[in-house]
This record gives C-alpha cells, sequence and structure tokens, in this order.
C-alpha cells in the first residue's frame, strides 16, 4: 500500500528507464502512416470554446439552451441551493419527446428519415420519417396513458435492437413517464432488482431476440423475474415477433398490435427540467445496481450541443451509433442526441463481424450514406482480426463516410493506426461514463480537430474541469499518472443523483475527493493538456510496488503483428504480490507457432517497459470475455487466475468464454496455489 504522501507517478507505472520527459516513446510515437490532414490547432476553435465555458460556465450553458424548445425558460440556469446536489435550469418547463420529434416535424423535417432500423439478423430494413416516428409515439404514449400510466410513473423496457424499443423510450418521454432500458436476454435476477428498485407500472418487452445462429427467448426471461421480484408491474406489453411466439399472461400481459390499435395519439406533456427523464442501472460494488438518473432540461441542452461541436454533425446528416440502447451510448446516441440535433439515426441489431461478415458495418455505412460512424474499439478489433487488409472496406463506397468516434474502453493506438490507415478519415478516440452521459474528453470534431495522438482521448470537453489527482486529493503535474476526478459542479446532462440513493450517490462519487466526482479511471494529462486514460483504478497492477497500468502493457501487447486484441490482468504472486498475466487474441490468418509469438510478446513488454513489469506469461486464446458493449471483463479473469470464487457477469455477451479462458488459464498453469511465484 501506498504511504500518504508518495509520489505516484505515471513514470512509476509504466517503465523505470529514463526517458527524458519520462513519457514511453511508445505512447507518443507519430503515426506509422499519417491520417487525413487534419486542422491546425491554430485553425482551431476548442482553446476558445473552452475558455469561454470556464470563464462563464452558466452564461455558455444559457446560450446553449437557446437552441432548444422550452415552453418557459428556466429561473436559475444552475441551481446550487442544495449543493453537491446540483440541478440546472430549475424553472424551466420542456419535453424532450417535443424535442426529439415534433420540433421537427413542424420546423420541415416532417419526411426526413429519423430512424434507419437495418437488421441484417431479420433481413429486414425500415425508415421511419419523423412525421411516421411521430405518429407511432404519440399512439403508443396514448396507450400508456390509457393504462393508468401517467408522469412519474416508471416503466421498463426489456426489449432487443427493434424500432418498438425506440418508440417507448419516446412514448414515455411524452407523457413524463420515467422509462428504464434493461438489456433484452439479461438474467432473470438482474431483471428482478432492476423491478424491485425502479417498481415499474408497465414492463414493456419482446418475444424474443435474434442472435447469429440462435433465438434468444425474452418471456420465460421476464416471467421468472417477475415471479422473483417483490414488486409486481399491473401490466406487461409484449412484441410478439414472428421469429418466437410467446405466451401470454391472462390478466397481465397485451399484445403491443392490440395495445397500439385501442390507443388514440395524444400531445406531449410539460415537464419541469428537472424532472427525470430516465433510469439506466449500472453495476454495484454492493450487488445492488445503481441507478443513473437523467433529467430532462440539463440531457437536452447538453446532447444537443454535442452533436454539432464534439461530434460535427449538421442537422440532416446521418450519424450511426452502433451501440445497444440497453448502454448510455444507445439512450444519448441512437436515440436522444441524433433526434434532438435533426439528424438521421441508424438502429443497427446485428454485429460487426458474423453478420454476415467483416464488411457489415462498411455495407451499412455505404447504403445508409452514414456521415459519423461511433463504436467501441473491441468492434474494430474484431474486425481487423478477420479483415486486417481491410479487403472488405474496398468492396464499398465510403466516399460520404467523414469521421469515426471511438468509445467504450481505451483504443490502443494499433487499433487507431490500423482503422485511420485503413480508412483514410480522422480517427478519435473519447472518453466518457455512463454517469456523465455525453463526453468528458475527445477530439472534438465540430470545433476543429487537433492533432490526433494515438492512446489520447484527447482534450477535456467543454463544461467537464478535468484534474489528475494523487490519493490524498492533490492535483499532480503533467506527465505523472494518478486517479482522474472532475470538479464540481459536473455540467448538464451528468447525473444529478442516484434513483432514490443520495447517500449512495455521495458514497460511490463524492466523499473520496470532497469538491470532485471522482470517475475510479487512472491516468494523466500530458504538458499539451491531453488526456490520457490508462485503466480503472481497480485495474492497476502492483508489482512488487511498481504500479503498472493495464493499458500501457495492453498497448504494447497490440503492437505486435499477428495480435488483434488482448487484454493483461494482475495475477496473485506469493514473492511479487502481483505479476502481469497477458490474453491474446490472434489475427484470423496467423498460422505460426503460439510459443514463438508468446516469446515475442514477452520480449517486447521487457524491452518496451522494462523488467519491472516482471511479464514473464502469455497466452493464446480464441476470444476475450467482454460486455455487450465490448467492454474486457478483466475483473473476471483475474479471479479466475486467482482461484476465486467469482459470478458470471450479467452484462457478458457469451458466457461460453468464461469455460474457454478457464481451460487456456489452466493450461499455463493457473490458478497457482497460495499465489505460487513464477519465478
Amino acid at each position: 500500500m501506498r504511504r500518504s504522501g508518495q509520489r505516484l507517478s505515471r513514470h512509476a507505472l509504466t517503465t523505470t528507464s529514463d526517458c527524458g520527459t519520462g513519457v514511453p516513446p511508445w505512447i507518443t510515437r507519430k503515426m506509422r502512416v499519417p491520417p487525413v490532414p487534419l486542422r491546425d490547432s491554430m485553425n482551431s476553435s476548442y482553446e476558445a470554446m473552452y475558455n469561454r465555458w470556464l470563464t462563464n460556465p452558466e452564461q455558455f450553458w444559457a446560450e446553449a439552451a437557446e437552441a432548444v424548445h422550452w415552453y418557459r425558460k428556466w429561473d436559475q440556469v444552475l441551481d446550487s441551493s442544495h449543493a453537491p446536489f446540483y440541478r440546472w435550469f430549475s424553472g424551466g418547463i420542456v419535453n424532450s419527446c417535443y424535442n426529439a420529434l415534433d420540433v421537427h416535424v413542424e420546423g420541415g423535417r416532417a419526411d426526413q428519415p429519423a430512424l434507419i432500423y437495418d437488421s441484417p439478423v431479420t433481413g429486414a430494413i425500415k425508415t421511419y420519417t419523423y412525421r411516421s416516428l411521430l405518429d407511432e409515439v404519440a399512439r403508443f404514449a396514448g396507450g400508456l396513458l390509457a393504462r393508468g400510466v401517467k408522469t412519474g410513473d416508471r416503466v421498463i423496457i426489456y426489449m432487443p435492437m427493434v424500432p418498438e424499443a425506440v418508440i417507448a423510450m419516446l412514448a414515455c418521454a411524452r407523457i413524463g413517464a420515467v422509462h428504464s432500458v434493461v438489456f433484452g436476454g439479461f438474467a432473470s435476477r438482474e431483471l428482478a432488482t432492476r423491478i424491485n428498485d425502479a417498481t415499474p407500472k408497465l414492463i414493456i418487452s419482446a418475444s424474443c431476440g435474434i442472435e447469429p445462429g440462435r433465438i434468444v427467448p425474452y418471456k420465460p426471461l421476464l416471467d421468472k423475474a417477475i415471479e422473483m421480484a417483490q414488486v409486481k408491474p399491473e401490466r406487461c406489453v409484449v412484441l410478439q415477433r414472428p421469429q418466437e411466439k410467446a405466451t401470454m399472461v391472462a390478466g397481465r400481459d397485451l399484445d403491443w398490435f392490440d395495445f397500439v390499435a385501442q390507443a388514440q395519439p395524444v400531445d406531449c406533456v410539460p415537464l419541469a427540467a428537472t424532472d427525470p427523464l430516465y433510469i439506466l442501472y449500472t453495476s454495484g460494488t454492493t450487488g445492488i445496481p445503481k441507478g443513473v438518473v437523467r433529467d430532462n432540461g440539463g440531457h437536452l441542452v447538453a446532447l444537443n450541443w454535442t452533436m454539432k461541436h464534439v461530434y460535427g454533425v449538421e442537422p440532416g446528416e446521418v450519424f450511426w451509433s452502433a451501440s445497444d440502447l440497453g448502454w448510455a451510448v444507445g439512450h444519448s446516441y441512437i436515440v436522444y442526441g441524433p433526434l434532438f440535433h435533426g439528424n438521421t439515426t441508424v438502429l443497427y441489431e446485428g454485429k460487426p463481424v458474423g453478420t454476415p461478415d467483416a464488411g457489415a458495418f462498411w455495407r451499412v455505412a455505404s447504403q445508409h450514406k452514414v456521415r459519423v460512424l461511433f463504436t467501441a474499439p473491441t468492434a474494430f478489433r474484431a474486425i481487423k482480426r478477420e479483415d486486417h487488409r481491410g479487403e472488405h472496406m474496398r468492396r464499398y463506397n465510403l466516399s460520404h463516410f467523414r469521421t469515426l468516434f471511438l468509445a467504450g474502453e481505451r483504443c490502443d493506438p494499433d487499433t487507431l493506426e490500423w482503422a485511420s490507415e485503413r480508412l483514410g478519415v480522422p480517427v478519435i478516440d473519447h472518453w466518457w461514463q455512463t454517469e456523465t452521459g455525453w463526453p468528458v474528453g475527445a477530439n472534438c470534431a465540430g470545433l476543429g480537430l487537433l492533432p490526433v495522438k494515438p492512446g489520447s482521448c484527447g482534450k477535456p470537453v467543454p463544461g467537464y474541469d478535468v484534474r489528475v489527482l494523487d490519493d490524498d486529493g492533490r492535483e499532480v503535474p503533467a506527465d505523472q499518472i494518478g486517479n482522474i476526478a472532475i470538479k464540481l459542479p459536473l455540467p448538464p446532462g451528468c447525473l444529478p443523483t442516484l434513483w432514490n440513493n443520495d447517500t449512495g450517490y455521495r458514497e460511490s462519487y463524492l466523499n473520496t475527493y470532497p469538491g470532485y466526482y471522482k470517475t475510479a479511471d487512472a491516468g494523466y494529462k500530458d504538458e499539451d493538456g491531453y488526456l490520457w486514460i490508462m485503466s480503472r483504478t481497480d485495474d492497476i497492477i502492483n508489482v512488487a510496488g511498481h504500479r503498472l497500468s493495464t493499458g500501457a502493457l495492453e498497448e504494447v501487447l497490440s503492437a505486435h503483428a499477428d495480435v488483434a486484441e488482448c487484454a493483461v490482468v494482475g495475477a496473485a504472486d506469493e514473492l511479487k504480490g502481483e505479476v502481469p498475466l497477458g490474453l491474446v487474441v490472434l489475427k484470423a490468418d496467423v498460422s505460426r507457432p503460439h510459443e514463438e509469438i508468446t516469446a515475442e510478446l514477452i520480449r517486447m513488454v521487457r524491452e518496451r517497459i522494462g523488467p519491472v513489469a516482471s511479464f514473464k506469461v502469455a497466452a493464446v486464446v480464441s476470444r476475450l470475455p467482454k460486455t455487450r458493449s465490448g467492454k474486457i471483463v478483466r475483473g473476471t479473469i483475474k479471479k479466475m487466475a486467482d482461484g476465486i470464487q467469482y459470478e458470471v457477469p450479467p452484462t457478458i455477451d457469451d458466457p461460453a468464454i468464461l469455460d474457454e479462458i478457464r481451460v487456456e488459464l489452466e493450461a499455463i498453469g493457473y490458478p497457482r496455489g497460495n499465489g505460487q511465484s513464477e519465478r
């Protein structure tokens, strides 16, 4: 354990060699092939915009709020009367659905595509204009009202990636019901905990989800969850998909189409800007999920601002976030952000590979003339693994494609460079969290792109005062790793609290560093002000007193020519406390002996980070266990390597991968008895 006041340097986290500046050379290396020329930083308005926000945050956000529709303007831009529970635009009256749909129909975009549903797993493609989507949403909202759902009631949405899920979300927003989207196919126990916490009046679901090669029935999972839950919904509305017919419970379950056929369309309900729009649950350390709350006013203002200034899209252009509605990305940038801004958004029910091949993303981008794509680095690692020469990309016309944004977990420089070289467009890694709801660190395309530094998520976005602190809450110098924190108040759109849990909000995010929001990420700022998010703070590996970042180690492994993706965890060691253990997935056409490759990886880490890393064990695996958003479940891998009992993460994409990893770990001697040392 580090002593109070002991210096926590990024240098110590990555290498013990003297690099002059203390920055490892592979972190700031130049792109092997330069990306598309970016605007010179002298022509970027980023610094001016950031300083304008920093000088007068309330004026900055008041000006941004003028771009959206209000029934009544706010009394206060920022209400600090109950700090640290800050509220934005208090006194304002607004409706999120009106801003997403009605305002565009009334403003001349009625016949513009609002939502393109593209489902390679069913072969369906359907386009909704702003007018037709509004008609569907208004009618479904009327059905909710007719069944007794009113402003403030909670509605759980447990559905696959289908347009009806978007319609349900917007219908709730239209009448002021608080929606809580839970992944379709989520385990019954996890769904039950969310039912107990949200106490929904009604649940909206579907008969099944569709994965490549298999049907996933949802209704049995829903029925079991309701049976397990202490709180019971009054009604369930079920979309019967043709691939699977669900058994309905008499007196409780309603067919989606019957529900809509009996409904009359309704207008939007004016709501307080501080009223909750939705609850999105994220895993809690106590086993009880944390309900992140998003309000109406601040969320609307912030997301509308980001579409132009962060993502650089104009109204009418096609924006595609290849994510899931169950994640914050799906809420912010499949549904609300693009629709607030008058864009066309793509809802994709498929995978980056396997539906049908590694060209799936390029088919969608070409066919629908996508300008900006936002997805997870893991999607591109999967594409790179199957098609590292980019042959599928060359099959499609991508002349209209302008920018690729990556987020979800840190993008290793090798993947970023590969994507930039193959696509010939700027590839922007950026960073945010479920709790913030929109980017904290980014290279803001709408403000004029700054030079790209592979491995960095860019600079703090206007609205965020990001600091790097030591464990005692003191700010550390540039190029020194520490705990990433954000100075309060958080900007509009971020969580104001947790659902029915103000105490948990303080304990989880505010108490560690008074006056700051704790991100639980570790990283540093360089001398140019760029942010480098290296890992979660609980992913830091302590090797004989030397603290190493998993991100820095993975960066070295991913630079190997044969490696498609990788994960590093700290395995228990009786001599050194922990030692890094690497798992790598190879590119599809690699046939070299695995022993040669792992020996090269061990040598690379020794050369680039140093012997202090004590990196001596690496294994080739066929795939890595990930959540449905693409995050590698490093904590679970570590428990497996240490022989500690673990539970299958409820968000895992395919639980069978854990059995594969267990076999691979056993083949290299893990778990070791009592943390036996690898000498």
